[in-house]
């Protein structure tokens, strides 16, 4: 990789980090769509599960005294259920239709909550957190999106913002371990995928440190319309990748 296209590479993982530390999610939007022109989607997979790990473990460490098990080890577990069920039903089942389906939902979803007010605090029990984790865990292992359902499930119960990312992260980070676990083996983690983590996880930490300040500024209506704004890019994101073959 020559010195012009690193400090693309480097560029989008600065971005990654700091889009990250803002609003604990959303690094793989950012990198996948500079990254997959320069090096192979493998990588790209392979480095944005790795650099989540980082990520969603510093964001943990930070609102560690926020943390609450209870409430997050439901969506964790059916997070782990769902994502090796999602990636077998890959095998047998053509996602540009599904990815086209939640793409559009989740523009949906976003325009109505950024034009409307906060939505009216939800009561959700146990049963339905495991369940609202494996359509978390299904989603990921079908499209990569594997946090979206459950930030949006956190939203709903009108939490704060520093509980809802205490939330939703450990189940991030878990999402994570299991598509590394995953990739590991399966071989896809190389050599040179692992210098090239080397090489980006500075300026990754650079950025997720400089987000992660600005995060502390904000209030809680601010953060609920950041989410929004991402899953709306979000829902972008997967239009984008499913037009192009449906032509």
């Amino acid at each position: 990789m020559d010195a012009p296209v690193f400090a693309i590479f480097a560029l989008a993982a600065l971005v990654g980090g700091f889009v990250s530390g803002f609003s604990g999610f959303a690094m793989g939007l950012v990198v996948s769509g500079v990254w997959l022109h320069i090096i192979t989607p493998m990588q790209t997979a392979t480095l944005i599960a790795g650099y989540g790990l980082l990520t969603q473990g510093y964001g943990i460490f930070k609102l560690r005294s926020s943390l609450d098990l209870r409430k997050a080890w439901p969506l964790a577990l059916g997070t782990v259920v769902g994502i090796p069920i999602g990636v077998g039903i890959l095998s047998y089942l053509n996602p540009i239709y599904l990815q086209l389906f939640v793409g559009v939902l989740l523009m949906i979803y976003a325009v109505y909550g950024l034009a409307r007010p906060v939505f009216a605090p939800m009561k959700i029990g146990t049963g339905a957190d495991i369940a609202i984790g494996i359509s978390n865990g299904l989603l990921g292992g079908l499209t990569g999106l594997g946090g979206i359902i459950s930030t949006i499930s956190c939203q709903w119960r009108g939490w704060p913002k520093d509980l809802q990312r205490a939330v939703f992260q450990p189940v991030l980070f878990l999402a994570f371990v299991v598509i590394s676990i995953s990739q590991a083996a399966a071989g896809s983690i190389t050599k040179d995928t692992l210098v090239l983590y080397a090489l980006g996880a500075p300026f990754l930490v650079a950025g997720l440190w400089s987000g992660f300040r600005l995060f502390g500024k904000i209030d809680d209506e601010t953060f609920r319309k950041t989410v929004l704004a991402l899953l709306l890019v979000a829902g972008l994101s997967l239009l984008a990748s499913t037009l192009p073959s449906l032509r």
